[in-house]
C-alpha cells in the first residue's frame, strides 16, 4: 500500500504485462495509476492524486476527502446498551469509550501484521543464506 495526503493506494503486479497498476482505495471517486518500477509508481500515484485534486478545483467541486472521522456503525440493542453501561462506569462519554477500544483494536492489528512481516523476511533471509536446507 501507498499514502499521499491522505489518499491510501492498493497495488498489485500484472505479470503478463510486466507491469505495476494500483487504484485509490479510500474513495468513491476512481483514481488509478501504474508503472513499471516502483519509482515510475510512486510518482504516478503522487501525479493522480494531485491530477483528481487538480480536476475537482477546476470543475469547482470538493474532492472527495478520504474519511470525515465519522461513522455510523449498527449493533445490537443489547450491546448498544452494555458499552454505554461501560463507559458511564469508566467515567467516558460512549463516543471517547469507542474511540479508545478502536484505536487499541488497530494499534494491536498493526503490531500483529508487523510481526507477521518481520517473520516472513526473517524466513527469506534464511532462505537466502541456505540456512534450513538438508544436505543432499
Amino acid at each position: 500500500m501507498m499514502e499521499y495526503k491522505g489518499y491510501v493506494g492498493r497495488v498489485e503486479y500484472d505479470d503478463e504485462a510486466a507491469l505495476f497498476h494500483g487504484e485509490v482505495m479510500n474513495t468513491r471517486d476512481i483514481i488509478t495509476f501504474q508503472g513499471t518500477t516502483v519509482a515510475e509508481l510512486r510518482k504516478a500515484f503522487r501525479d493522480s492524486v494531485e491530477d483528481y485534486l487538480a480536476f475537482c478545483k477546476e470543475r469547482g467541486e470538493e474532492s472527495e476527502k478520504p474519511f470525515s472521522g465519522q461513522f455510523v456503525t449498527r449493533v445490537s440493542p443489547e450491546l448498544h446498551r452494555r458499552i454505554n453501561l461501560v463507559a458511564t462506569l469508566s467515567g467516558k462519554s460512549l463516543n471517547a469509550w469507542v474511540t479508545e477500544q478502536l484505536e487499541s483494536g488497530a494499534q494491536q492489528a498493526g503490531r500483529k501484521k508487523r510481526a507477521g512481516q518481520a517473520k516472513d523476511r526473517s524466513r527469506l533471509k534464511s532462505s537466502k543464506h541456505g540456512e534450513g536446507r538438508r544436505p543432499a
